[in-house]
C-alpha cells in the first residue's frame, strides 16, 4: 500500500472524519484526527425559513455544501415540502461530488454540477442566461466566499442569500495528534477547505504557542482546492501539492504524489 509507514492529519468537520479516514487508511497511512470545525445552525432560523416559505417562485437553489443540503431539506419537511419534490418544478445546481451525491441520496433531481468542484466553475459554465433569473443560495453564515451571489447579481439574477449553517472552530485537539506533532511523527497535513486551514492555525497557535511553524516546517502540507491554497499561502506557506480533482479521492491522489526524502 503506497502510504504504508506514513502518518497524516486530515482536518475536517468534526462529523465528516469517518469517511476520509477510511480512503487513507485503505491506503497503508496512520491517520491522526484533527476536527477543525465545528458544524451548527445559523445564529438564526428565521431568514431560512422565511426564504422556504417563497421557495416555490425561485428558478434555481444553488448548494455549494453538503451542509447546506441537509439543513435546507430538515428545515423544509417542517413546512410539509423536501428537496425531491422541490426539484420537480425548481432547477437545483450543486457545487461537488458529495453535495451532488447527497441531494441523489434524497432523490433530489439534479439540474447542474460544474465540471470542477468549485464555485469558479459553476459560474463559468452555468447553463442558463442569468438575467432575470430568481436564484436561491443557501450557505455558511461567516467565512465562506460571495463569489456566486456577487458574480450572478452582475449578470442581471435576482439573487437571495441566506445563512443555512455555521461553523466554528473547536476548542480543543486531540491529545494523541498534539504528541504526534511535539515528537516529530506526522509527514503530512491535508486541508480540506480555507476555514480548515484558518481553525488550525489556531489550534496549533493555541497548543504550541508562537512556534508553531517551526513544529511543522518538515511536514508537507496538501491542499484540496484553489482557495485551500490560498489560504495555506497566507498563513502557514505555498502547499506541496493540489488536490485534482478537488475532493478528498483528488487529496488522497496529491498525497501519494509526494516525494519524501
Amino acid at each position: 500500500m503506497p502510504l504504508t509507514d506514513k502518518k497524516i492529519i486530515i482536518t475536517r468537520a468534526q462529523e465528516q472524519t469517518s469517511e476520509a479516514r477510511k480512503i487513507f487508511r485503505e491506503n497503508g497511512a496512520e491517520v491522526f484526527d484533527l476536527p477543525s470545525l465545528v458544524i451548527g445552525p445559523p445564529d438564526d432560523w428565521a431568514p431560512l425559513d422565511d426564504a422556504l416559505k417563497e421557495i416555490t417562485t425561485f428558478d434555481w437553489i444553488i448548494f455549494s455544501s453538503a451542509n447546506g443540503v441537509r439543513n435546507v431539506e430538515d428545515r423544509l419537511k417542517e413546512i410539509g415540502l423536501s428537496l425531491s419534490k422541490i426539484s420537480e418544478t425548481i432547477q437545483i445546481a450543486a457545487v461537488g461530488r458529495k453535495t451532488a451525491s447527497l441531494l441523489s441520496d434524497i432523490d433530489a433531481k439534479i439540474s447542474f454540477v460544474p465540471p470542477s468542484f468549485v464555485a469558479d466553475s459553476l459560474v463559468e459554465y452555468f447553463p442558463q442566461n442569468q438575467k432575470g433569473l430568481k436564484l436561491f443560495i443557501p450557505r455558511v453564515q461567516t467565512g465562506g466566499r460571495s463569489i456566486l451571489s456577487d458574480s450572478f447579481k452582475l449578470k442581471g439574477a435576482e439573487v437571495t442569500e441566506v445563512a443555512a449553517y455555521e461553523s466554528s472552530c473547536p476548542k480543543d485537539m486531540p491529545q494523541k495528534t498534539i504528541e504526534a506533532l511535539k515528537s516529530g511523527e506526522i509527514d503530512i497535513i491535508a486541508f480540506t477547505s480555507g476555514k480548515t486551514v484558518k481553525n488550525t492555525v489556531s489550534l496549533f497557535k493555541k497548543y504550541f504557542g508562537e512556534n508553531w511553524l517551526t513544529l511543522i516546517e518538515r511536514i508537507k502540507l496538501v491542499s484540496i482546492g484553489p482557495q485551500t491554497t490560498i489560504s495555506c499561502n497566507n498563513l502557514i506557506r505555498k502547499p506541496d501539492n493540489e488536490a485534482s480533482p478537488h475532493d478528498l479521492d483528488g487529496l488522497l491522489k496529491a498525497c501519494l504524489e509526494l516525494k519524501f526524502n
